[in-house]
C-alpha cells in the first residue's frame, strides 16, 4: 500500500471513529446509567409499582397527587362556532406528562352530542396546564354542556422540568369589550437564554368567574432577557361585564435528571 494509500486511510479512520464518538457515545452512556431495577419486572428499590418510582424515570400515577380536570367549557366565537377551553390542575412539582391525548364533547340542552374534538397535549408540573381547542362546528346549535377527559389512561407519568417557570406574564390590558375585544399583554424571559415555540392561552371571565370567551396565540421564540407583546382578539363583544383575564403559557415539560428519586 503506498503511502497515500495509508494516509488515506487513516483520515478515513479518524473520521468514522470522531462521528462514533459524537453519535454513539451520548447513547452509550445513556444505557449504562439506565437503572436495571427499573426493568426487572419487580417492585424493588424503592418502587411504589414495578418498575415505576423510587430510582426509575417512570413514576406510579397512585403515588403523585391527583390531578383534576377544574373545568371545561366551549366558548361561543360567533354562530354555530365554539372554542373549547379545559383547565389541568396538577400539583406535583417535579412530575408530568408528556402525551395525553383527550376528548371534548359539546352537547345541547336536551344532551344531544353536537360535536367533538380529539387532541394530544402534555401535562405541565406545578400548576395549571390550559387546553386549547378553536373553531368546533356545532351547525350553529347551541351548546350546553361540555365534558373533557383524557382517553389514554393510565397516563405515563415521569419526572419533569417545567419550561414555563422562566417566563413572566405582565400589563395585560383589555380594550374595546362592547365592539371587537383586544387584550394586550407581554411576555418576559427572566433568563439568559432563548425561549423557542412557546404557546399562551387567554381566558376571559365574568365577574363570578365563569368563563366568557378564550383564545390562543404562538411565539416562535423570546431572546434571552426580552420581552414581546402578546395579542388576542375576538369578533364579537363580550355578552357580560369583564371581571378578570388569565394569560397562562404553555410549552412541553422536559425530563428532570436531577429530581431528587
Amino acid at each position: 500500500m503506498s503511502w497515500a494509500s495509508r494516509r488515506r486511510l487513516l483520515y478515513l479512520t479518524g473520521v468514522i471513529l470522531f462521528f462514533a464518538l459524537i453519535i454513539g457515545g451520548p447513547i452509550v452512556y445513556k444505557i449504562a446509567n439506565i437503572k436495571e431495577t427499573c426493568h426487572d419486572g419487580i417492585i424493588n428499590h424503592g418502587e411504589t409499582a414495578v418498575d415505576r418510582g423510587g430510582p426509575c424515570l417512570l413514576l406510579d400515577e397512585n403515588a403523585l397527587l391527583p390531578t383534576s380536570v377544574v373545568w371545561a367549557r366551549a366558548l361561543p366565537v360567533r354562530n354555530g362556532s365554539y372554542n373549547a377551553v379545559a383547565y389541568i390542575q396538577n400539583s406535583n412539582k417535579q412530575a408530568g406528562v408528556l402525551h395525553a391525548q383527550y376528548v371534548f364533547r359539546l352537547y345541547d340542552d336536551g344532551h344531544v352530542l353536537l360535536a367533538e374534538r380529539k387532541g394530544e397535549t402534555y401535562i405541565m408540573p406545578a400548576g395549571i396546564t390550559p387546553i386549547f381547542e378553536p373553531h368546533i362546528d356545532t351547525g350553529n346549535r347551541a351548546v350546553a354542556r361540555t365534558s373533557f377527559e383524557f382517553t389514554n389512561k393510565p397516563l405515563q407519568w415521569e419526572w419533569m422540568h417545567s419550561t414555563i417557570s422562566s417566563v413572566a406574564v405582565s400589563g395585560m390590558l383589555l380594550t374595546n369589550t362592547d365592539t371587537n375585544p383586544q387584550l394586550i399583554a407581554h411576555a418576559s424571559n427572566i433568563t439568559v437564554s432563548r425561549i423557542r415555540d412557546i404557546s399562551f392561552v387567554a381566558v376571559v371571565f365574568d365577574t363570578i368567574g365563569n368563563a366568557l370567551s378564550a383564545s390562543a396565540t404562538t411565539l416562535a421564540s423570546i431572546d434571552g432577557s426580552g420581552r414581546a407583546e402578546l395579542s388576542f382578539r375576538w369578533p364579537n363583544p363580550f355578552p357580560l361585564v369583564v371581571g378578570s383575564t388569565d394569560v397562562l403559557p404553555l410549552k412541553a415539560p422536559v425530563e428532570d435528571t436531577t429530581a431528587e428519586r
